[in-house]
């Protein structure tokens, strides 16, 4: 038997992995269930690996598979008792089909970004966030940062995101980059250049395109993964 705060963390878990194909954070869990700190958190996996419904992956950052799920979850959590008598032995359900899974590592967020945030904004980690290792594009570094403002929704990209940046001191023309103008001020916008100069392109029309000279603008990584919760 499952306690109810077992119980909804199970289903956070499961939730989330159906829908974004990879756990949530620890904080996102203590988030999710109101609890005051990571230790209630730590004991709520314990006692579920305890029981067999999850399986802590060694050696990966915050991999956790779902083994099964209770009967009020739709799963066969629960082994039937044998009563021994002149009917036959009523044969035991199969065991849910484990969750694929996922392997994932933990990113620092390194604070928000938009048009106008001082570059110290971004210099400092806030927390982490888990990403499945298929959104980590090519070698290199990576790092996430929260999305602040609407410039870019035209691309995708809303208020409150957190998205997934390859370092990178070079871009090709298009790229959503994250960009560093005039040592002062860190931005996340289209980048195109137009002969000696470079254009830094919002994604919405409410937003002028700015143009600097190509050495007031420097990259400082590629967009290569989004993450939005809702």
């Amino acid at each position: 038997m499952l306690t109810k705060k077992q119980l909804d963390l199970l289903a956070f878990i499961h939730k989330r992995v159906q829908r974004d194909g990879v756990p949530p954070s620890f904080d996102e869990m203590k988030v999710a269930l109101d609890l005051r700190s990571k230790s209630g958190i730590h004991r709520l996996i314990t006692a579920l690996e305890e029981r067999g419904f999850i399986r802590r992956l060694a050696h990966r950052a915050r991999a956790i598979e779902v083994v099964k799920l209770p009967d009020s979850m739709g799963g066969t959590g629960f082994t039937p008792q044998v009563i021994d008598g002149d009917l036959p032995d009523a044969p035991r359900p199969a065991l849910a089909q484990p969750v694929t899974t996922i392997e994932a590592t933990e990113l620092p967020v390194m604070g928000k970004i938009a048009a106008g945030v001082p570059i110290e904004a971004i210099n400092q980690r806030s927390h982490g966030v888990t990403v499945p290792n298929a959104m980590l594009a090519g070698a290199g570094a990576h790092y996430a940062l929260e999305v602040q403002g609407d410039s870019m929704t035209g691309a995708g990209i809303n208020d409150g995101d957190v998205v997934v940046i390859r370092e990178s001191v070079v871009a090709d023309d298009g790229d959503i980059v994250v960009a560093l103008v005039d040592d002062q001020e860190a931005t996340l916008k289209r980048f195109k250049r137009r002969g000696s100069s470079i254009a830094l392109e919002a994604a919405n029309p409410a937003y002028e395109t700015r143009v600097f000279p190509a050495d007031q603008v420097k990259v400082q990584g590629r967009l290569v993964g989004l993450i939005r919760s809702y």
